[in-house]
């Protein structure tokens, strides 16, 4: 029964590149991204859906879909940073799961709940960790300095920005309002300690002429001195200065 079940196992119908390993070249003190690309040669829609055996250590995006028949989609595979090790070897894999989409697929997690086992298929890679050598070093500083501009659409770097730029024009636009509003709470504030200055001063001056030392005149005096809204002039600049600096970077 055992050997007619693992016959009966569909083949998976996706074109996987690369097919069996995923390999992420290091330094490793950074994001280091890995493509993989899902062709469907079918005449019919495939779901998928990808998962691995370290979720906390990669990002996967997209990590599920659906491919039109003809088409294909790449995963960009993103490991995180950690402390390298080259004598541990990678114990990391990845299963590329997939199945025909049925007629409805508004409720993906009910089409992957539903599926039977029969309808499903799947394919499993593993993760290689490498060190770049001291040639590809030195070709990869060559490559920078005669096509600078090539490089900047290379697909085999790390891929988070690429996916990443509509969120970077929101979060721009965010910051700008964010700069502006403190730009003017900043300048309210100057006012205002300005004036409180100025009432500091004459203040001064009609305490200075009253000898009699008052509760009156040492209340003003006080209030005079009060030094809290130098204190939230400081605090504004240094929360402009912050998001300044995040926008410029």
């Amino acid at each position: 029964m055992a050997a007619a079940g693992t016959l009966a196992k569909l083949e998976q119908i996706l074109v996987l590149d690369p097919p069996t390993d995923l390999k992420f070249k290091g330094p490793f003190t950074d994001v280091v991204t890995t493509n993989l690309k899902l062709r469907n040669p079918s005449d019919r829609k495939v779901c998928f859906k990808v998962k691995t055996t370290a979720p906390r250590r990669y990002c996967v995006r997209p990590n599920s879909g659906i491919i039109d028949p003809g088409s294909s989609v790449t995963v960009s595979v993103m490991l995180q940073p950690f402390d390298y090790d080259p004598n541990e070897k990678s114990k990391h894999k990845f299963m590329v799961q997939t199945i025909f989409a049925p007629p409805s697929t508004s409720d993906m997690e009910a089409v992957w709940k539903e599926a039977k086992p029969d309808d499903l298929m799947d394919s499993k890679l593993r993760c290689v960790f490498e060190m770049p050598n001291e040639n590809d070093k030195l070709n990869d500083v060559e490559a920078s300095k005669s096509a600078p501009v090539l490089n900047t659409s290379k697909q085999d770097g790390p891929m988070p920005k690429p996916h990443s730029v509509s969120l970077n024009d929101t979060e721009t636009r965010k910051l700008v309002e964010e700069c502006k509003r403190l730009q003017a709470d900043v300048m309210k504030l100057s006012d205002e300690n300005r004036h409180l200055r100025e009432e500091g001063l004459r203040l001064r001056k009609v305490t200075h002429s009253d000898k009699s030392g008052s509760p009156t005149a040492l209340a003003l005096r006080e209030n005079g001195s009060n030094p809290l809204p130098s204190l939230l002039v400081v605090i504004a600049a240094i929360f402009i200065g912050f998001f300044l600096g995040k926008f410029i970077l």
